[in-house]
């Protein structure tokens, strides 16, 4: 899977200009498991100010469909799919869905430090670090409601409560050829991006394109 690029960050003056909500930026700890988790979601979505930013609701649709790609590579692999041909690994959680392959795996810049531990690189809680920064000034607004919802999904996935809607559940094709149904993958939405073999790029007319993001399903016939 190639990797989503870091995000440069052009936070402009009026990307403070935000409006007011109820509720204060609260991205759970990075040291548990869904304040990790959490901040994954957070690193690989655009904020107000930042390249690929379209909407609030679209990096809020982006950060559910990349929790569904993640639960997918745990529990979801289709016949005759395996876990390690999708997510190059075994793993029996999230922690090692988004820790393989170390630093420059899967999820660049997610790895397992010597002790073992989940560990950023620091341009990713630097950047994070600056989200709630500006989250935290003036009444709450944009910022502080995409990291919220982050938190949100990751807290309840891992409690097992409701999870968001699916929208590549039911794509049924991709590229012209029969497709399995769900993300696999994803990559920055840029057509040089693909993650080869069996990985088929969802359309814009099935959500195909979130948050900067391009999403896969697979080909239902492996080749």
């Amino acid at each position: 899977m190639m990797l989503t690029t870091i995000r440069l960050l052009f936070l402009l003056p009026v990307a403070l200009a935000i409006v007011p909500a109820s509720a204060v930026a609260r991205l759970p700890d990075p040291a548990t498991p869904a304040g990790y988790v959490a901040h994954l979601l957070v690193n690989e979505v655009p904020f107000p100010g930042e390249r690929g930013y379209r909407s609030e609701q679209d990096s809020a649709a982006a950060m559910e469909q990349l929790l569904h790609v993640l639960d997918r590579r745990l529990a979801r692999i289709p016949e005759p799919y395996t876990q390690p041909q999708i997510a190059a690994t075994r793993a029996d959680d999230l922690i090692g869905i988004i820790t393989a392959g170390g630093e420059k795996g899967q999820f660049d810049g997610f790895f397992r430090d010597a002790q073992g531990r989940p560990a950023m690189v620091p341009r990713v809680t630097e950047r994070i670090d600056n989200l709630n920064r500006i989250a935290s000034q003036g009444k709450p607004g944009t910022f502080a409601r995409l990291l919220n919802h982050a938190g949100d999904l990751a807290t309840a996935y891992l409690a097992e409560q409701q999870r968001p809607t699916d929208r590549h559940a039911a794509v049924a094709k991709a590229e012209r050829q029969p497709a399995t149904g769900g993300g696999y993958s994803w990559m920055t939405d840029e057509v040089r991006y693909h993650p080869g073999g069996n990985f088929l790029r969802i359309e814009d007319a099935d959500s195909g394109s979130l948050g900067g993001n391009r999403f896969y399903t697979l080909r239902k016939d492996p080749r």
